[in-house]
Formats: structure tokens, sequence, C-alpha cells
């Protein structure tokens, strides 16, 4: 179970379209956090790897080497 607090428009907002449509507020609550989660996720994990590989001092190779190492060249 998760309770959160919305600020009020964005309670207002969510009141109207679950009268509207005859849905529970969870329902789209539900819907919004799906459509989210996979690009949250994507942009906290490629930070959390970027940071990692910063702390690690590995050295970077440009793009255009590596697509030469891979036969790649345009």
């Amino acid at each position: 179970m998760l309770t959160i607090r919305l600020p009020e428009e964005m309670e207002r907002r969510l009141t109207i379209l679950a009268n509207t449509t005859k849905r529970p507020k969870s329902f789209y609550v539900r819907e919004i956090l799906e459509r989210g989660l996979d690009d949250t996720e994507d942009i906290y994990l490629a930070e959390a790897a970027l940071e990692r590989f910063r702390a690690s001092g590995e050295k970077a190779i440009p793009l255009d080497e590596v697509e030469r190492s891979l036969g790649l060249e345009s």
C-alpha cells in the first residue's frame, strides 16, 4: 500500500478525469506510473552507471574509434 499527497491542482484534474470516465482515481495513477516508471528507471540507472564509470578512472573510448574497431566506419 502506498499513500501519496498530490498538489491540489493535480488532485482536481485526477478527480475530474475519474468522475468523467467513471473509473477510480487509482486506475489512472497506476496507468501513469506504468507509463513513466520505465523512463524514470532508465534515467536513474544510466546516471548511476555514469557515476560508477567516472569513479573508476577508466579511460573513455571515442565513438569513432569504437566504430573503426568494429568495422562500422561510414
